[in-house]
């Protein structure tokens, strides 16, 4: 089996991947009748800028693609997001930025405050057995007795349920539950945008999200409801991703996870290793 090993061309494309599903993701919420989240994208040097008005959430305002040479920029990012009422949040990947931006950064104010793990795995490491196939297809049992579960793509008509499960998985109250049906909606159509729905005995409970671009997938987004945890329906979710993504060709899978959470633990399981943690800088107040 050969071994993909992180270096800086692979640190490269792994970010690359993170950039362009949310440039795409960021332009079809923009593309909403009247902008309605007040999306921006702005880029200064290789920086690219993400911005939502409505939503505050530190994913929706953020810098990817910082690297060394746009050091000189860092005011002018840290102005952009000031002006519109946001922290300026600049992600930093190790390898891509040297010891002079990191001291630009601190000399603006900022600070490492946090930190995410970056996952990666190439597809040509991953060898379907009976067993993995079985648990990526559409109808699978989960291995606990009377529990049947079920995992498909999303219909264009079920989005209201796609939001429900993001919502009430992650925390976030009723109210949001048409704004994320909305801004997820439209994506149903653009090129690469896979949606997965797994059902509990017929019960929807728990969901995915994958995008796929130059022989790369990303995976985007992934929740469960509380009361449906640990049946492994994530796990089944991740091998149906891998077998889309390898259906289509895709030579690498990546993916955005806290570091030791569940997600973290779900994508080691599926064969995916840590490519690198990046930090967030921001504002020191």
């Amino acid at each position: 089996m050969s071994m993909l090993l992180p270096a800086q061309e692979l640190t490269s494309d792994m970010e690359k991947a993170e950039i362009h599903y949310m440039v795409d993701r960021m332009l079809a919420i923009q593309e909403r009748e009247g902008n309605p989240e007040g999306i921006e994208i702005a880029e200064f040097g290789g920086a690219v800028c993400f911005y939502s008005r409505t939503m505050p959430w530190p994913a929706f305002n953020t810098v990817k693609g910082f690297r060394s040479a746009d050091a000189a920029h860092i005011a002018d990012i840290v102005a952009f997001f000031k002006s519109r009422d946001r922290q300026p949040q600049i992600e930093v990947l190790p390898s891509l930025v040297d010891g002079a931006a990191l001291g630009a950064l601190s000399g603006q104010g900022l600070y490492a405050s946090s930190f995410h793990v970056t996952m990666y795995m190439g597809l040509n490491e991953y060898l379907f057995t009976d067993n993995e196939i079985e648990g990526s297809n559409s109808n699978s049992n989960s291995g606990t007795d009377n529990i049947k579960v079920v995992v498909e793509e999303l219909q264009a008509d079920e989005f209201d349920t796609y939001a429900t499960i993001h919502c009430r998985a992650t925390g976030l109250p009723d109210a949001g539950i048409q704004p994320v049906a909305s801004n997820n909606r439209v994506l149903y159509n653009r090129p690469g945008w896979v949606f997965l729905l797994a059902r509990v005995n017929g019960i929807p409970a728990a969901t995915a999200v994958m995008y796929m671009k130059d022989g790369i997938a990303s995976l985007t987004f992934a929740a469960t409801l509380p009361e449906y945890r640990n049946l492994g329906l994530q796990r089944q979710l991740i091998d149906k991703r891998f077998e889309i993504a390898r259906a289509n060709d895709c030579k690498l899978v990546v993916s955005q996870c806290a570091y030791l959470s569940q997600s973290h633990r779900n994508m080691e399981r599926s064969g995916m290793r840590i490519g690198y943690i990046r930090s967030a800088w921001t504002e020191q107040k």
